[in-house]
């Protein structure tokens, strides 16, 4: 079974049931199945073998769908690309996951014509809209009409995606998906959120990240849904659209629920329909889950607790867990399994801080070409994921803190190594760490602490606007914080938690 003859199912046994909206374009399952297939045998005429990898920098949209089901039915490997990076940082992406074709919105094609010199590795660059740079094609160009299924044959061992996470040293690593680890990941989201073909669902987080992409719009296909494709989150058009489409399940990172919430006159819009709710990549603090319990008027609400590295899975808390569990993350569930574990990988006693491991259908096959950092990570068949949780005494678990300091802002990760690095890279900046600092709106804000070089005065201002040259908008610090010197252990390592305690003090006075 594979994602792609999914979709073809659908189109031979409900041909006209709507499968997609996207602003004022709606497609049936059959359309839907046409459009796959016409872009899947333009792939193949452009030369796509099975295994050969293409990378999507695109915003949500019918296209985005339409682009990475054409090529799972082409057996080639989806790269989706964070369309928020900067030139520098596609380019490493493009070519460390071995890219042959890049499709990419038109707003786009400046960036992807910067980051694709010199690469030799790519031979077709492919703009879904009407703009286009030298060298670069327009998807007009190359589609063709052929809407029969393709006849590559796709089997479960096949590679199927790479997703790009970064880790602790701060470059950028391919989680790399076979179909399937996939298709597990679909079934366990689809079987965990009791999904079924009337389901409406609404894309709202980038379905360039694991969450939305293998937890909603996959599992979305492979249970018939009908899926709402919203390109930005913007608050009352998804209070619009929830209402229009009588969505019956909603997804959204904390950050989501508290914009809705911020809605003035929200109580005007019938919020009925939607009987679940799912809520992930970022703690949520339990007044704020009471809160939107109260907006949409149910209980049904499934805390999702995972990682990129696991599909993404991990852990859940069901709507009756949420009646004597609330705020802590869940336990194991169908198909994979969760311990926490100490140093030595053995089971921690209740209560104790341990590090949470996984292992099932649905762990990563490895990171792309880094055979050092997957030995690392997944050992003796556990995946090892540097989140630091306690257990209780009924298998519930609770993360406490994150043994990689990433640090998550409005539900997405963002990892302190990367921006240290561009940090040190100023000419007048002699160390520096970064942190997260609590943040009302967006959870955690990236916080940069420095010491300048020989008493040289640098302003907040300076240093941003350096750090914008080098990282997407997201990872450029909202607070930086001048130092004499950093803490640190007796082996030189920077105690960041005692940077935190500091920064409160002076910022509570």
């Amino acid at each position: 079974m594979d994602i792609g003859s999914t979709l073809a199912k659908h189109a031979r046994c409900s041909p006209e049931k709507i499968a997609i909206h996207f602003k004022d374009k709606i497609y049936t399952y059959d359309r839907f199945n046409r459009e796959v297939n016409r872009l899947t045998h333009a792939l193949i005429r452009e030369g796509i073998n099975k295994g050969d990898k293409i990378a999507l920098m695109m915003k949500n949209s019918d296209m985005y769908m339409i682009s990475f089901l054409a090529i799972m039915k082409a057996g080639g490997v989806a790269v989706p690309v964070n369309y928020r990076l900067t030139p520098r940082e596609v380019a490493y992406i493009l070519d460390d996951s071995d890219s042959k074709i890049v499709f990419f919105d038109d707003e786009y094609s400046e960036i992807i014509h910067q980051a694709g010199q010199g690469n030799k590795k790519i031979v077709t660059f492919v703009s879904v809209g009407n703009r286009s740079e030298p060298g670069q094609k327009r998807l007009e160009e190359i589609i063709t009409n052929n809407e029969s299924d393709p006849s590559v044959y796709i089997d479960e061992s096949d590679d199927a995606e790479i997703l790009y996470t970064s880790g602790t040293t701060g470059s950028p690593k391919g989680v790399l998906i076979d179909h399937h680890r996939l298709i597990h990941v679909a079934f366990l989201a689809g079987i965990n959120m009791r999904l079924n073909p009337k389901d409406n669902l609404i894309h709202l987080a980038p379905l360039i990240h694991a969450a939305q992409l293998n937890g909603f719009m996959l599992p979305g296909t492979f249970f018939g849904c009908t899926q709402v494709v919203h390109e930005s989150f913007e608050p009352v058009d998804v209070l619009k659209a929830i209402e229009q489409y009588k969505i019956s399940l909603f997804f959204g990172v904390p950050t989501m629920y508290n914009f809705l919430l911020q809605v003035k006159d929200k109580e005007k819009y019938d919020l009925s329909s939607v009987s679940r709710c799912g809520y992930g990549a970022a703690p949520m603090p339990v007044p704020l889950l009471k809160k939107a319990m109260e907006l949409f008027n149910t209980d049904q609400f499934y805390n999702m607790c995972g990682l990129t590295e696991a599909g993404p899975s991990g852990i859940y808390l069901t709507p009756e867990d949420h009646k004597t569990k609330m705020g802590a993350s869940g336990k194991s569930g169908f198909l994979l399994e969760a311990r926490v574990v100490d140093q030595q990988g053995n089971d921690v006693a209740p209560g104790e801080v341990g590090e949470l491991i996984f292992r099932g259908e649905t762990v990563m096959k490895e990171y792309y070409k880094k055979p050092e950092a997957t030995a690392e990570t997944l050992r003796n068949g556990w995946l090892y994921t540097g989140d630091l949780c306690t257990i209780d005494e009924e298998g519930y678990i609770t993360l406490v803190d994150r043994r990689k300091d990433m640090i998550i802002s409005g539900g997405v990760n963002i990892y302190s190594t990367e921006v240290e690095q561009v940090l040190y890279m100023h000419p007048d900046i002699l160390e520096a760490a970064v942190i997260g600092m609590p943040d009302e709106v967006w959870g955690e804000k990236v916080t940069a602490v420095f010491v300048p070089k020989n008493g040289i005065k640098l302003s907040e201002e300076e240093i941003i606007a350096f750090c914008r040259t080098e990282l997407a908008g997201y990872k450029i610090p909202r607070m930086v914080v001048e130092s004499e010197q950093l803490p640190r252990n007796a082996s030189g390592k920077v105690l960041k938690y005692q940077l935190r305690d500091e920064i409160k003090a002076v910022t509570s006075n």
